[in-house]
């Protein structure tokens, strides 16, 4: 059987939606597993894949010898699916408090001594400047939250046929903006599943070993406010990521 291309996976979508949560776990049931690991494993190498589906599929593991903070993480990740879904149901529209949530969910009990000594906290935007990339990206604390009202009424106002572009966009600002002095990356690859099931599309995995391509697509757009290499990237992701 052939591989299906970007818009067959789309129509498929588009064709069998989402009624309710109860339908929302069985078309996402492997998905939000593959989802949580990569999107783990882009930035803690330690991420480990069986053991994530243990947590996500029975609350535990057994015999772990590794960072108590990995567990965190992915227990977070089932935390915040589980926050999220009646939410993409009933396609609720991305917020400041939404973000601040997913922001929490995914970040509680994995913040450093070093960021609470200085005031951050998982679920409240930066208080200190914090810059990231080639390009030094990152609006000053101050500006974090009219930036993302900016970029979030953008957004939402969007009615037309490329989705998936819209989703690469806010992705990109997103990432831009750092709102957050850390988990920056786990809540942007979030929202941005968030915002195209809102919105009637599938949702994406981008896959931890191709993570040098997703950077550099994010550079390209922080440097010259070029989206297509980052959409084109998606697009390929998502090809993946149903076919998987």
């Amino acid at each position: 059987m052939k591989n299906l291309n970007y818009q067959e996976i789309v129509n498929r979508w588009q064709g069998n939606p989402i009624k309710d949560i109860f339908d929302m776990d069985i078309k996402l049931h492997n998905f939000r597993i593959l989802f949580a690991y990569n999107s783990g494993k882009i930035e803690n190498d330690k991420i480990d894949y069986h053991d994530t589906r243990e947590i996500f599929e029975n609350g535990k593991i057994s015999s772990y010898t590794g960072d108590i903070r990995t567990l965190f993480e992915q227990q977070n990740q089932k935390d915040c699916y589980e926050f999220l879904k009646e939410k993409i149901v009933n396609k609720e529209p991305i917020s400041i408090d939404l973000i601040k949530k997913v922001h929490y969910e995914l970040s509680k009990g994995t913040y450093d001594e070093a960021r609470f000594s200085k005031g951050e906290k998982p679920g409240e935007f930066k208080i200190h400047d914090f810059v990231v990339g080639l390009n030094d990206v990152g609006s000053d604390a101050e500006k974090v939250e009219k930036d993302l009202c900016d970029l979030i009424e953008e957004v939402n106002s969007y009615t037309g046929k490329e989705v998936l572009k819209t989703a690469a966009y806010f992705h990109a600002v997103f990432e831009q903006i750092h709102p957050f002095a850390d988990g920056n990356g786990r809540v942007g690859r979030t929202l941005l599943n968030y915002f195209l099931m809102i919105n009637d599309f599938p949702p994406v995995i981008i896959f931890e070993e191709d993570r040098k391509a997703y950077y550099k697509a994010l550079e390209k757009f922080d440097k010259e406010e070029e989206l297509d290499t980052l959409t084109n990237f998606l697009i390929e992701q998502l090809e993946k990521t149903w076919h998987k």
